[in-house]
């Protein structure tokens, strides 16, 4: 499903990506640890396409989801493809707060090319797999914080994405929420054949997953 080699990423004098390389394979949850400005961030962002690796002073790097080299598209075919192909979760769930729970889950269906019927229906079956059919239109304002975060999932998914990245999605959410969070990840995985890549502080979501990386000063450990 992924493939990533030889990840550099500076800025400026500070190198904050050293030389990393990962692969995870369909359907499998993978989560990524480590302190603060160890790079984890950074390496999710570069792998997702929301940002780009610095060219490596020796050799390539080169980044592969589902069977496309992402490093090699052009802005708008990268944009089609990160839109088709990939879901995000964010801590802060960014809904938009003037529109309703069905709405904003139905935005990057909008934008790609899919009918909007069945980006509606699509929509709708999330929603209700997510326990909430009768919350579609409510606000992000009359809606939980656990609501708001279901809903930040189920627009990450309703194009049927190859791979979801996922950057501390637990973080803003109370230990009942967060607990309620992970569970959902593993029920995704199976009921839809999901692959998660997961940054996180929180342990015990990282020793849920299937594979459990520690990066330390812009590195996975041995």
């Amino acid at each position: 499903m992924i493939s990533a080699k030889n990840i550099y990423k500076r800025f400026g004098d500070l190198e904050v990506l050293k030389g990393v390389s990962l692969d995870v394979s369909v359907g499998e949850i993978v989560s990524i640890v480590g302190a603060s400005g160890a790079g984890k961030t950074t390496l999710l962002q570069i792998l997702s396409s929301l940002d780009k690796a610095t060219e490596p002073e020796k050799n390539y790097s080169q980044i592969v989801i589902h069977k496309e080299d992402i490093t090699k598209l052009s802005d708008s075919n990268l944009s089609k493809f990160r839109n088709e192909n990939i879901g995000f979760i964010f801590q802060f769930h960014q809904l938009l707060p003037e529109f309703t729970a069905f709405e904003n889950v139905c935005i990057p269906g909008y934008i790609s090319d899919t009918k909007k019927s069945k980006v509606h229906e699509k929509a709708k079956e999330l929603l209700g797999f997510l326990g909430l059919e009768k919350r579609l239109e409510h606000k992000p304002s009359q809606l939980s914080g656990g609501e708001q975060q279901r809903v930040a999932v189920a627009r990450a998914l309703v194009n049927q994405p190859s791979v979801i990245f996922a950057d501390e999605p637990s973080g803003n959410l109370d230990s009942k929420n967060a607990e309620e969070l992970h569970q959902l990840f593993f029920r995704l995985r199976d009921e839809f054949g999901q692959t998660f890549v997961i940054v996180t502080h929180n342990e015990e979501l990282a020793d849920m997953a299937d594979r459990k990386l520690v990066m330390t000063d812009g590195r996975f450990e041995m």
